[in-house]
């Protein structure tokens, strides 16, 4: 009998292009998700993966910014975007891949403290 693991908390918080830590990050989210209770956390330049309009093959870089509309395919359901970097990087909640609720970086601390794990790459 499979049931959930943990609450774990994953954290995106490189741009997607230029390594492959968005990427990655985005596959493990999905690979634990089978088993676990998963949010994932856009803060400080992480939030610009979940921008549209992106053409990673201009800089030979693997387009994966669409798979990002799969997150609720596989359960997960808690997605937060950070507000406080949303606002410096002049972005709009219209301009993202993907629904995500907008926090402050204190109200996504007092969240996360509520994970049994974060995974922060």
């Amino acid at each position: 009998m499979v049931s959930v693991l943990k609450n774990i908390a994953i954290i995106f918080n490189h741009p997607p292009h230029g390594t492959s830590c968005g990427r990655e990050t985005l596959d493990l989210a999905l690979a634990l998700s089978d088993i676990n209770q998963i949010s994932v956390f856009f803060i400080n330049s992480g939030v610009i993966n979940l921008l549209k309009n992106q053409q990673p093959d201009k800089i030979l870089m693997r387009d994966y910014i669409s798979t990002f509309s799969m997150l609720s395919l596989y359960d997960i359901t808690n997605v937060y975007v950070c507000a406080d970097a949303l606002l410096a990087l002049n972005i709009t909640a219209s301009e993202l891949v993907i629904d995500a609720q907008a926090m402050t970086k204190i109200e996504m601390a007092k969240l996360l403290s509520k994970h049994d794990a974060i995974i922060n790459i």
